[in-house]
């Protein structure tokens, strides 16, 4: 919404509405049906990361002054991506143990990180490594 009121529809793209999209089911079904234990991780590592996200924007918002102090994008996804894998190891591990979170939605955790891996490594291939050639 707010590339738009922006005027950025360059910045919207599949996986900026496919992860946006699909969160609020997400986070609604995880708090409705597994609130606490397991969950616990997963939200408090995405919270950790978008402390630095939005860090970043609120830098990006002031200006082009502020600039040359967002050097650290790549790294930003370097870090999503990095959270992706960390909430895949998370949830093949309680597959494989004596875990009361249930298998479905561990394998509907799983799932879904890696269709997230795979659109943020093309994000990353496209943004931080093609353009370089």
């Amino acid at each position: 919404v707010f590339f738009i009121l922006r005027k950025k529809q360059e910045q919207v793209t599949f996986l900026h509405v496919y992860h946006h999209g699909t969160m609020l089911f997400n986070w609604w079904s995880g708090v409705k049906y597994v609130p606490g234990g397991q969950a616990f991780f997963i939200g408090m590592l995405n919270s950790f990361v978008h402390i630095f996200m939005y860090g970043y924007y609120a830098l990006a918002s002031l200006g082009p002054q502020m600039h040359r102090y967002l050097w650290w994008k790549r790294y930003l996804t370097i870090m999503q991506l990095c959270q992706f894998v960390a909430i895949a190891a998370h949830s093949s591990y309680n597959l494989f143990t004596e875990c009361p979170f249930p298998d479905g939605f561990n394998i509907a955790v799983f799932l879904y990180i890696l269709s997230l891996i795979a659109l943020f490594l093309h994000f990353y291939y496209r943004t931080y490594t093609r353009g370089k050639q």
